[in-house]
C-alpha cells in the first residue's frame, strides 16, 4: 500500500524538556500515515559540528533542520523529516536529527546517552558526525558507544549466568557511518594513498598491553568493531571560510569549495543507494506505524526507568499487529462470504465449501500481516472466530431455509386447508381424496427449487401440525370399516417413523460434514503456519549467516593484529551463532 508523504519541513519527534523525553503526538500521526517501508537515517555528534546541514542535503533541501550560527546547540531532542525515498520506489526516507552531544548548557550527560541509544535503536543507518581527525579525543567523545550494553537490552530475560554478547546487538543494530568534517590531513600511510574507509579501519586498530590507559584506548574501538561490522567513513573539507559558515543555508553550491560539494554528493549517493530498510530481528520490515510503535515503546521504557529492550519492543509490536491481523482476516472472510453465499444453500456441503475457500484466504491474510505469534495464540483466536463465523452462517442458512420452506408450504397447502375447513372432505371416501390430494401437494413441494437444507424437517413439522385435523376426517369417513381405519392409522405412523429416520440420517450426515470441515480447517491452519515457519526459518538463517560472516571477518582481523583474547571472545560468539543455526528437531504447530 502506498501513501503520499506531505511533510514540508522537519518536526520534533522526541522532545527533551528539562531532562524528560516526551513523544510528540503530531509527529506520530505523520508516521502512522506512512504505509511504505521506511529507511531511517539518524545522525549524532557533538553540537555545532554541522549535522543538520548533511540532513538537509539528504532531504534535498537547503533549509529545514536548524543549522544555527552560534556556539549554542539549536536542535533539542530528536527531530524528524519524512520524505519520499529518491532511489527506492514505494519507500519513505525518515531522517532523524539529534541534539548535539556534550552541550555545556545541559550539564548532564544522562540525556546524551539516551539520545545516542535511541538513535541506534530507531535507525537503519547511524551517522556519527565529528570535527577533524579520528584521534583519541574523538574516541573519548564517542564514549557513548561503550555504554550501549548499559542502555540497551536485546533480550527481556537472558538465561541464567548468560551475558549478552555483541552478536545479540548486531542482529538489529544499524550500519555505522562516520563523517569527518573540516578534515585537513592527507589520506596517506607510509607514503601510500588510502581510502577514507581504510583510514577508519586503521584508526580502530587496538593496542597491545594490559594497563588502564591501554584498556581505555581499546574499549571504544573494540565496541565499534563488535557492534557495527558494517562501517563506512566520509571526509569533508571545510565548505567555506569560517566567517561564512553561518550563511550555508543561503549559499549556492558554486559559492562553496568544489571538493566539499563533491564529497557531500558522494555521501548522499551512498546513503540513498546503500541504506537498508529498517528491519527487526526475524526480517520484520518496519513501516510508519511500526516505527511509531517502536518510538512509543522505547521512550516509555526510558521514562519508567527501564532499559529499552528489543525483544520486548518486538513483542509489543507483535501484540498490536497480530490483533489487527486477526481483524483483517475476519473482515476478509465476512466480505468473501457475503459476496459468494446466497442463503439458503441447497446442501450443507455447498455452504461448507464456500466457507473453506473463504477461510483459506482469511488465514492467508492473517499469515501475511502477522509475526512473532508466540504460542500461536492469535492464530488460535482466529481459528476460534472463524469456527464461530462458520456456525453463524450454518444457523443463518438453517433459518433462511426454514423460513423459505414455511412460506412455500403455506402457498402450496393453503387451498387444501381452506377445503378442509369448509368440510369438503367430510363425506364418504373423503379421506382417500384428502390423502391423494396431500400426496400431490407434497410432490409439488418436493419439486420446488431453493428450499435449502431444512426442507424435510419443515415439511414433517407442518404435517405433524395437521395430524389431528386429518385424523378427524379419517374417523368420520363412514365408508371405512374400523379395521381399515386402524390400518390407515398404522400406515400414517409408519410414514412418520420413516420420515424421522430420514431426518436422523440427514442430521448425522450434517454432523459428519461439520466434523470433517473442522478437521480440514485445522489442517489448513497447520499447513499455512508450517509454510510460514519454514520461510521465517530460512530468513533467520540467512540473517545469522550474514552476521556469522561479519564476525568471522572481524575475528580474522583481530588474529592478524595479534589480539588472541578478543579473538577468543569472538570465537565463543561464533560458536553460539552456529548452535542457533542448527535446524530444529521439530516444528511446533497449533493445537
Amino acid at each position: 500500500m502506498t501513501s503520499e508523504i506531505h511533510m514540508p519541513g522537519p518536526m520534533c519527534l522526541i522532545e527533551n524538556t528539562n531532562g524528560q523525553l516526551l513523544v510528540n503526538q503530531e509527529a506520530l500521526k505523520i508516521l502512522s500515515a506512512i504505509k511504505q517501508p521506511v529507511v531511517v537515517v539518524a545522525i549524532v555528534g557533538l553540537y555545532r559540528t554541522g549535522k543538520s546541514y548533511l540532513m538537509n542535503k539528504l532531504a534535498g533541501k537547503k533549509k529545514g533542520f536548524s543549522l544555527g550560527s552560534t556556539v549554542q546547540s539549536h536542535t533539542k531532542g530528536i527531530w524528524m523529516w519524512c520524505v519520499p525515498h529518491p532511489k527506492k520506489p514505494d519507500h519513505a526516507l525518515v531522517l532523524l536529527d539529534t541534539e548535539g552531544l556534550g552541550d555545556v548548557e545541559k550539564g548532564d550527560n544522562q540525556n546524551d546517552s539516551w539520545i545516542f541509544a535511541l538513535a541506534i535503536l530507531l535507525s537503519s543507518t547511524f551517522v556519527y558526525n565529528s570535527m577533524g581527525t579520528i584521534n583519541q579525543q574523538a574516541m573519548d567523545q564517542l564514549h557513548y558507544v561503550t555504554e550501549l550494553t548499559d542502555r540497551i537490552r536485546a533480550k527481556s530475560s537472558p538465561d541464567a549466568n548468560e551475558v549478552e554478547d555483541s552478536s545479540d546487538f548486531v542482529s538489529f543494530f544499524p550500519d555505522f557511518v562516520w563523517t569527518l568534517r573540516d578534515f585537513s590531513l592527507d589520506l596517506e600511510v607510509d607514503g601510500q594513498a588510502i581510502s577514507a574507509d581504510q583510514y577508519l579501519e586503521n584508526s580502530l586498530k587496538l593496542k597491545h598491553g594490559t594497563g588502564e590507559k591501554i584498556k581505555n584506548f581499546n574499549l571504544p574501538r573494540l565496541c565499534i568493531r563488535m557492534f557495527f561490522p558494517k562501517k563506512k567513513c566520509f571526509i569533508f573539507d571545510r565548505p567555506t571560510h569560517r566567517k561564512k559558515l553561518g550563511q550555508l543555508e543561503t549559499m549556492h553550491d558554486d559559492e562553496l569549495d568544489p571538493e566539499f560539494v563533491r564529497q557531500v554528493a558522494e555521501f548522499c549517493s551512498y546513503i540513498f543507494s546503500n541504506s537498508k530498510t529498517k528491519t527487526l530481528s526475524g526480517g520484520i520490515r518496519i513501516d510508519g506505524p511500526r516505527l511509531e510503535n517502536l518510538v512509543l515503546t522505547y521512550v516509555s521504557a526510558i521514562s519508567s526507568g527501564d532499559l529499552p529492550c528489543m525483544e520486548n519492543a518486538v513483542l509489543a509490536l507483535a501484540e498490536i499487529e497480530n490483533s489487527a491481523a486477526v481483524r483483517k482476516a475476519i473482515a476478509h472472510y465476512e466480505q468473501q462470504m457475503n459476496q459468494k453465499v446466497q442463503l439458503p444453500t441447497e446442501t450443507l456441503q455447498e455452504l461448507l465449501d464456500l466457507h473453506r475457500a473463504s477461510e483459506k484466504e482469511a488465514i492467508e491474510v492473517f499469515i501475511k500481516n502477522s509475526f512473532k505469534d508466540v504460542d500461536h495464540s492469535f492464530q488460535k483466536e482466529l481459528a476460534a472466530q472463524l469456527e464461530k463465523k462458520q456456525n453463524d452462517f450454518v444457523n443463518q442458512n438453517m433459518k433462511a431455509s426454514s423460513e423459505r420452506c414455511s412460506v412455500l408450504l403455506q402457498d402450496i397447502f393453503q387451498p387444501l386447508e381452506e377445503s378442509m375447513k369448509q368440510g369438503v372432505f367430510s363425506k364418504p371416501k373423503g379421506y382417500h381424496l384428502l390423502v391423494q390430494r396431500m400426496q400431490e401437494l407434497k410432490e409439488q413441494y418436493y419439486q420446488a427449487p431453493g428450499k435449502g437444507i431444512q426442507a424435510e424437517e419443515t415439511l414433517q413439522k407442518y404435517l405433524k401440525s395437521k395430524e389431528s385435523a386429518i385424523d378427524a376426517i379419517l374417523q368420520t369417513d363412514q365408508t371405512l370399516t374400523e379395521k381399515e381405519k386402524d390400518i390407515e392409522v398404522e400406515r400414517v405412523k409408519a410414514e412418520a417413523a420413516k420420515a424421522n429416520v430420514k431426518m436422523l440420517e440427514e442430521l448425522q450426515k450434517k454432523n459428519q460434514q461439520m466434523m470433517e470441515q473442522k478437521e480440514k480447517s485445522y489442517q489448513e491452519h497447520v499447513k499455512q503456519l508450517t509454510d510460514k515457519m519454514e520461510r521465517d526459518r530460512v530468513q533467520m538463517l540467512q540473517e545469522q549467516e550474514k552476521t556469522l560472516a561479519l564476525k568471522l571477518q572481524e575475528q580474522a582481523r583481530l588474529m592478524n593484529e595479534g589480539f588472541a583474547n578478543e579473538s577468543k571472545r569472538l570465537t565463543n560468539e561464533i560458536e553460539s551463532l552456529r548452535r542457533q543455526m542448527r535446524p530444529p528437531r521439530r516444528i511446533c504447530v497449533i493445537s
